[in-house]
């Protein structure tokens, strides 16, 4: 039986001007799945986000979503399709509620016409409910502001509000570089619950170690082409780290290094 990818990119490149900053990017999520991408500092991550939360177009190549193609013209159409992202600073009001971070822009209501207000009521135990689901229980009121929260907590009512609101796909961008071992524990957790459920996770990360300890797909980039594409276990630990920093271009550099340090001897 052939699973239908939730989302699937063939042959995405981008441009900026005379700059391509991606070349022929091809990977698939499958529901109920974490795909790893996995990269240095400018290796194309940030702008394959950008692709596929619908903040650019490829300029060349295709997005399907359920085998269908799409066409994001904006971060709407993206959410639409179902596809949620969650940024490394979790996309947070500080100086607001756990429910309202949690409703913003779709806040509950009761009334009508002018006497219209919001539910905080049923805003809050919904709130509240489905970050329970999730294992969070130490936030137990919805007036909480968010600035008190840790950052493993940010990134779990982030989480929690995307699942809530029908999110097929998490883009979760480095949800776990900021935090302690504790914290990114509870977040590798809620992927891990999130998968169960039959979402499709991309997982954005420089960290190996928590790649390879939640991933079940990985794609690594450098300079925006696809380095190498593997299943869970199909490289160890320090495969993948020499991957990410360039494999090759190491050995080549090293090669190079013993060389000119043999000639050097030789004088």
């Amino acid at each position: 039986m052939t699973i239908m990818a939730l989302i699937e990119l063939r042959s995405v490149s981008k441009r900026f001007g005379p700059v391509r900053a991606l070349t022929d990017i091809s990977l698939i999520v499958e529901p109920g799945e974490v795909h790893c991408l996995l990269g240095d500092n400018g290796a194309g991550k940030s702008t394959l986000i950008k692709i596929l939360s619908g903040f650019h177009a490829p300029s060349s190549g295709a997005i399907l979503v359920g085998g269908e193609p799409h066409q994001f013209g904006s971060p709407r159409d993206a959410q639409a399709a179902g596809i949620a992202t969650v940024y490394q600073d979790a996309g947070s009001v500080p100086l607001m509620s756990v429910t309202s971070n949690f409703f913003l822009g779709n806040e509950l209501t009761k009334g009508r016409g002018l006497f219209t207000r919001v539910d905080r009521k049923r805003s809050d135990e919904i709130a509240l409910g489905e970050l329970q689901k999730l294992g969070i229980t130490r936030v137990r009121d919805g007036s909480q502001l968010v600035g008190t929260l840790s950052g493993g907590e940010r990134q779990s009512l982030a989480i929690a509000r995307a699942l809530h609101f029908g999110a097929r796909v998490l883009i979760l961008d480095e949800p776990t570089s900021a935090l302690g071992v504790k914290e990114a524990g509870v977040v590798l957790r809620l992927m891990d619950q999130a998968r169960a459920r039959g979402v499709g996770i991309v997982f954005i990360t420089h960290n190996a170690h928590h790649a390879l300890s939640i991933g079940d797909r990985f794609t690594v980039l450098i300079q925006g082409e696809v380095a190498a594409q593997f299943l869970r276990g199909q490289k160890s630990r320090e495969e993948v780290l020499n991957l990410m920093a360039g494999g090759e271009e190491l050995e080549s550099l090293g090669l190079e290094l013993e060389q000119f340090a043999a000639a050097v001897d030789a004088r």
